[in-house]
């Protein structure tokens, strides 16, 4: 069934689309909740007539996606919690706290949807989480659980020490 959406929805495209779905999810989600019309003519003659206003309301969405995106990109937050002996958490690090730190660190609102966690972070350290913005949109952003900033900085050194250490042996047998 073809319908025209009225919002954006994950997945099948942002105001405007015409996407075809299943009749089912059409009828029983999508027309209920008003984020979408059928492709009748009369629907798509006024979909023609609004382009313009879409249009206009798209390039506003990214412009502000984009200045998030400036703000968040690369920053560090800080995540607290309870971490056990061996740098195992007690419990787990969902997006809603994430989120949560989000607006308290940078003053940057975020919708708990939107991090794109994968799975739920149990491990002490530095994590690289993205943010899903606007549609291809995306920020990274390093969230410490259970570390300070300056406890990152001195694994990533250490983490390069090594590094240059193995590379260094690599030469040194590669040499012989």
């Amino acid at each position: 069934m073809k319908v025209v959406l009225l919002g954006e929805i994950k997945g099948k495209g942002g105001e405007g689309d015409v996407v075809e779905v299943a009749q089912g999810y059409a009828e029983n989600y999508l027309f209920p909740k008003k984020l979408a019309v059928a492709a009748t003519k009369g629907n798509l003659k006024q979909l023609e007539e609004r382009r313009n206003n879409i249009a206009k309301r798209e390039a506003v969405r990214i412009a502000d996606a984009n200045k998030v995106k400036e703000t968040l990109e690369g920053k560090q937050i800080t995540v607290d919690v309870k971490v056990g002996d061996e740098g195992i958490l007690f419990g787990s690090v969902t997006a809603a706290m994430i989120a949560d730190a989000i607006k308290d660190q940078l003053g940057v609102e975020v919708d708990r949807k939107r991090v794109e966690l994968g799975k739920p972070i149990k491990v002490a350290g530095a994590h690289e989480v993205a943010i899903s913005l606007y549609r291809e949109i995306r920020a990274n952003v390093v969230v410490l659980v259970g570390i300070t900033a300056e406890e990152a900085a001195a694994e990533e050194a250490e983490e390069a020490v090594e590094a240059e250490d193995e590379a260094a042996e690599a030469t040194e047998e590669a040499a012989e």
